[in-house]
């Protein structure tokens, strides 16, 4: 083997082997509704209003710009009056199957903290939605897993918003 080559060959697995790997969060779900009227949840702002907060939030404001490039700002309000603000862009949207979404929390002071990736894709059953939700780029399992909390109890307001919205027991989160 040449120098270069072993060089180039050491590169390969130092530069693999430095590069560790990123908490992501899974939810699977299924909605008992048509993918259409999921979609629109998840798309038409005054429908995200209504469940796009955990439990005990409320959202106060909501601007949607649903196509690529377009940004998406919200506030979140907590019955003591904190607001919590979160905002991205819309890196890709093919109705009614995939969104995908850069998510930014920002801090108490109105910083902008680590952008995560958020792909959400809606597969229609029947009269059945199955939602995969997909988010990456978290720096730690403890920030992953603070979203894991929120995201799923969003997405518990979401069934009960949606007409026929007795969603099945079959969640699962996957965590790697």
């Amino acid at each position: 083997m040449t120098a270069s080559a072993s060089a180039a060959g050491r590169g390969t697995r130092s530069a693999k082997a430095a590069v560790p790997s990123r908490p992501v969060l899974t939810i699977k779900r299924v909605f008992d509704a048509p993918r259409e009227l999921v979609w629109q949840a998840w798309c038409e702002p005054e429908l995200a209003a209504r469940w796009w907060a955990p439990e005990g939030l409320c959202v106060v404001v909501l601007e949607m710009d649903v196509r690529p490039g377009g940004a998406w700002r919200k506030c979140m309000r907590a019955p003591d009056g904190t607001d919590y603000w979160r905002s991205g862009v819309y890196r890709e949207v093919v109705p009614p199957e995939r969104l995908v979404f850069t998510y930014v929390t920002d801090d108490p002071h109105g910083r902008p903290g680590l952008e995560t990736l958020v792909t959400v894709t809606f597969a229609e059953r029947g009269a059945r939605t199955f939602m995969t939700f997909r988010q990456t780029g978290f720096d730690t399992a403890a920030s992953r897993d603070a979203h894991r909390g929120g995201w799923r109890s969003s997405l518990e307001r979401l069934a009960r918003h949606l007409p026929r919205a007795e969603s099945t027991q079959s969640e699962r989160d996957e965590s790697s």
